[in-house]
């Protein structure tokens, strides 16, 4: 499991160790009126109702892994069950055609607060726009949920342009904080 400490100023890590800064984003009301967003022919957000651990696993690794996410990879299949397909775990995947190209996973399980836990695209995808079209999906069908606020979090192990675009949508950083961690690639439980 990853060991999470609050970093020194100025320590040297020890090997296997990784300083991870984390910003955290907030928005308190939806976003201002936005025209309708139609996606490009053959795109289309749709919402998992009942996925498998072993997707589930797939569309994880598969996006995370250059973002080194690793903290469900810990999971046994019953505990990463719960959390998928908890009723108050909502789950968008970006499909380009018929092929998963991305997911965004709104947690709902501690209202009043809605948290965006997970958003990516597959490598391949990136760089196309869909991205911003995921996000803004996400982001809408996040305030259908009725919450408070809604929120997420980044970190400088993500794509470079995580923090901008989040903020590019409406999120505003509201904490930072840097912890160190155990570096996932030297990990008994491997990222892929």
């Amino acid at each position: 499991m990853s060991c999470q400490i609050k970093a020194g100023p100025d320590e040297p890590l020890p090997p296997g160790k990784l300083l991870q800064v984390i910003t955290y984003l907030e928005m308190g009301a939806p976003p201002g009126q936005r025209p309708s967003q139609v996606n490009p022919e053959g795109i289309r957000v749709a919402r998992s109702v009942h996925i498998t651990a072993d997707f589930y696993r797939h569309l994880y690794q598969s996006v995370g892994e250059p973002w080194l996410w690793y903290e469900r990879n810990h999971l046994t299949d019953p505990a990463l069950d719960r959390i998928i397909n908890h009723p108050a775990n909502h789950l968008y995947i970006l499909y380009v055609g018929d092929k998963a190209a991305g997911f965004a996973e709104l947690d709902f399980r501690r209202p009043p607060d809605l948290e965006l836990a997970y958003f990516g695209l597959m490598p391949d995808q990136i760089g196309k726009g869909y991205g911003r079209l995921l996000l803004k999906s996400a982001i809408e069908m996040g305030w259908k949920l009725g919450p408070d606020r809604l929120w997420v979090h980044t970190c400088n192990h993500d794509h470079p342009y995580a923090l901008t675009l989040y903020q590019e949508e409406g999120f505003i950083p509201y904490h930072k904080e840097e912890i160190i961690i155990d570096d996932p690639r030297m990990s008994d439980n491997p990222l892929v």
